[in-house]
């Protein structure tokens, strides 16, 4: 029973997730590929393209890359704040001794790098760029576990995504707090009354998907005109779906018996359509069902594999594009120091703090992890692709000549940091006996 409620969908999640991170490598070597070729300038054509609504009194219009950014990367947020209720109210963050571990782990990855580009970064153009080496890509790393097979111990990959949410947690803040324009304090009060009705609506009870989806596009607009990055939108609603059912199982499978009951003798049409009777039975069913479904659960399901297979990759193709040529002009020195602060900071940092964690006594780690995979986990962490960029092109939004040389040293760390995790990783975990 414990397998199947709490093992299972972890590997189902992992699976999703590093498929996801297969699709996100091919769409990252499309991109280089096609910017790079003799249609590189169609790349660039497509990506700048103005759409939005254009009438006599109003006008709204983005590039498509922003359209990408601003809003697909708003549902990718949205997905990111369902898992991170869902982590605190009843997953892997919701005690103090669960969360210790990856908290530990999180705070070392962001601190340090963070620290390290600081400490490296000589050009005040520059410095904005900050917070690119914080976040780890999950889809990446738990994509490089799954290529080391069954030796990886459960309760890694469980650390490593608790580690990558308490991430996107802290790379979510920064964006809200230091990478947003000047606010518009109207319309962000009227964000946040609209949120409000949506949390308050939530904590009574009722709960539907249409006025979650109206109000969140408004709330979407107001966001993006009041300063704040849209995809903080998607964070701040995701709060508002509620997680609990609003029947238990003893009442549902109650319900699941009279109506069972009720289509067995209701009466059966010889024509291959239903009867009114059979018709009021299966609305009724639909209508337990929902009851029965978990609001947060059904979302996060459903969203996962157009995040994952869809979303994400549609936004590295939209970003991953970058002109390598002697026409481009790189800062080499912002290049260097990414790479360092993703390979060195996050592996230093991760590992650090948790032995250090771990020698005073705050954090308990697994027996079944060793010293050699919190190493190699902390270099995978390194692999900063999504979330790097996606900061990479807020911080250099008023400098846009250092986005590409952002991009170039996020792809060459999170390569070489991919490559050494996976290479410690592989011969720090044993192969598990076959079965006789």
């Amino acid at each position: 029973m414990i397998k199947k409620l709490i093992v299972t969908p972890l590997q189902k999640f992992v699976k999703i997730e590093s498929f996801s991170g297969i699709l996100l490598m091919i769409a990252t070597i499309i991109a280089l590929a096609w910017a790079n070729s003799p249609f590189g300038e169609s790349y660039r054509e497509i990506w700048q393209y103005d759409i939005g609504i254009i009438t006599n009194s109003f006008e709204f219009s983005l590039p498509a890359v922003l359209w990408v950014n601003d809003g697909l990367m708003a549902i990718f947020f949205f997905l990111i704040g369902l898992e991170i209720k869902r982590e605190l109210v009843i997953g892997e963050l919701n005690t103090t001794k669960k969360i210790a571990f990856p908290l530990v782990g999180a705070l070392g990855g962001m601190v340090i790098p963070v620290s390290l580009f600081l400490l490296l970064n000589q050009n005040p153009e520059t410095v904005k760029g900050w917070g690119i080496p914080m976040a780890t890509d999950i889809a990446f790393s738990l994509a490089i576990l799954n290529v080391i097979g069954k030796r990886v111990p459960l309760s890694l990959k469980i650390f490593l995504t608790a580690f990558a949410i308490v991430d996107d947690i802290g790379a979510v803040l920064v964006i809200a707090l230091f990478y947003s324009g000047s606010l518009n304090t109207t319309l962000l009060l009227i964000a946040l009354l609209l949120l409000g009705v949506l949390y308050l609506i939530s904590y009574k009870g009722y709960y539907s998907k249409y006025t979650m989806l109206i109000l969140g596009v408004a709330i979407w607009f107001l966001f993006y005109f009041a300063g704040i990055h849209p995809t903080v939108a998607g964070i701040m609603l995701a709060f508002s779906v509620p997680i609990r059912q609003k029947i238990d199982t003893s009442t549902f499978l109650q319900h699941l018996n009279i109506v069972y009951k009720d289509i067995k003798n209701s009466i059966v049409l010889q024509q291959p359509i239903l009867s009114n009777e059979q018709l009021e039975n299966i609305n009724d069913l639909q209508d337990w069902t929902a009851k029965f479904r978990s609001p947060l659960q059904n979302l996060e399901r459903s969203l996962h594999g157009w995040v994952a297979y869809f979303i994400i990759p549609i936004f590295a193709l939209a970003n991953a594009g970058v002109m390598i040529d002697s026409s481009v002009e790189l800062d080499t020195a912002l290049v260097i120091n990414i790479v360092l602060a993703l390979i060195v900071g996050k592996s230093v940092g991760v590992t650090s703090f948790v032995l250090l964690a771990k020698k005073i006594k705050i954090i308990e780690v697994p027996s079944d992890i060793n010293f050699k995979q919190i190493v190699g986990v902390s270099f995978l962490a390194g692999i900063g692709f999504t979330m790097a960029i996606f900061i990479a092109s807020l911080a250099f939004v008023t400098h846009p000549e250092y986005i590409d040389s952002a991009k170039i040293g996020i792809l060459i760390g999170s390569f070489i940091s991919a490559i050494i995790g996976y290479t410690l990783l592989k011969f720090a975990t044993k192969k598990p006996p076959e079965a006789v």
